[in-house]
């Protein structure tokens, strides 16, 4: 259920009030874009799926009925456009190139120091090569801290497939992560 200053909102903005949509999109888009980047691991792509992921909303937001959160809505919306980007990519054989370029026994075996900056590339990269519905469950449950529930509603599918998904790509997240680190020490 939606807060109520946030129903007020959503109504304000069904009314044309472009006020409060640019407060509704000030609220959100800092999500749209994690999402969208968690999928594209793009800076300039998550930003234009998270852009258009709110043109969306503003053009459909007569029909929003309100049965679902609006984070599920918008969730749903920016999953959507990132695995059609994904799909879009895939039959233009687009590849990751602007990941940076680290040592991997830098980022394997840090000084105590050391964020999640350091190690954010490897992730990323084991985060890439999960196959694409595994991918979406990770980064919707961990990632951003969604649900299960949630993360059903969004992907419009059930709680135990959800949960398969889920432990199937942990499982080989962790072993892809395993496999780098015996690489380099």
């Amino acid at each position: 259920m939606m807060a109520a200053d946030e129903q007020q909102l959503i109504l304000r903005v069904k009314e044309g009030d472009h006020e409060a949509y640019r407060v509704l999109v000030g609220r959100h888009m800092k999500h749209a874009y994690n999402i969208a980047y968690g999928f594209l691991i793009d800076h300039d792509d998550a930003e234009d799926i998270a852009q258009e992921s709110f043109v969306r909303i503003y053009e459909s937001i007569q029909s929003f009925r309100g049965e679902a959160s609006f984070n599920t809505w918008l969730y749903r919306i920016v999953t959507n456009l990132s695995l059609n980007k994904l799909r879009q990519r895939k039959n233009t054989n687009h590849r990751i190139t602007n990941l940076p370029h680290q040592s991997a026994m830098n980022i394997i075996s840090p000084p105590d120091d050391t964020s999640y900056q350091d190690v954010k590339p490897i992730i990323e990269r084991a985060l890439h090569a999960l196959p694409t519905l595994q991918r979406a469950v990770v980064i919707l449950r961990h990632l951003n801290g969604l649900s299960t529930k949630q993360v059903s509603e969004i992907l419009r599918c059930s709680e135990g497939t959800i949960k398969t998904h889920l432990h199937r790509g942990m499982k080989k997240m962790k072993t892809q992560l395993t496999e780098i680190k015996d690489e380099v020490i």
